[in-house]
């Protein structure tokens, strides 16, 4: 091979390797505080026998699958109940059973949602308790 391809070649493995090594290095000490949750539970707090439909570790993991496979089932097979692993029985809604004790949308989703950079679509169909009380 001729001398000139040779400085062609590692000149392009050189651009190949800071291409995929870019996002690497270039984020490196830059990471964000894991929000606080303020968790944002004023039923809860008032009726202390009243529980989550799951426990936290479960949620905090899941509730993003739990929230799709609820939407799939109630809206389009018809299925609008949940049995918790405990046996308690809840409506799959977000509005009538999450929303009611996770009332403050920023301070309870939000803050976790930016933080991940997450964009859900929930709310282009639920309304957002504080916008029903303006």
């Amino acid at each position: 091979m001729k001398k000139g391809k040779w400085g062609l070649i590692i000149f392009g493995l050189v651009i190949f390797i800071v291409g995929v090594t870019f996002p690497v290095w270039y984020g490196a000490g830059t990471s964000a505080p894991a929000p606080v949750l303020d968790m944002d539970t004023p039923v809860i707090k008032s009726m202390p026998n009243k529980k989550c439909v799951e426990d936290t570790a479960f949620i905090r993991a899941h509730h993003m699958k739990l929230l799709d496979a609820w939407r799939d089932e109630a809206v389009r097979d018809g299925h609008r109940e949940y049995t918790a692993k405990d046996g308690r029985r809840f409506e799959k809604s977000l509005t009538g059973t999450c929303l009611q004790c996770h009332s403050n949308k920023s301070a309870f989703c939000d803050r976790c949602h930016n933080y991940v950079g997450a964009k859900p679509s929930c709310f282009s169909c639920h309304i957002v308790p504080e916008e029903v009380k303006k």
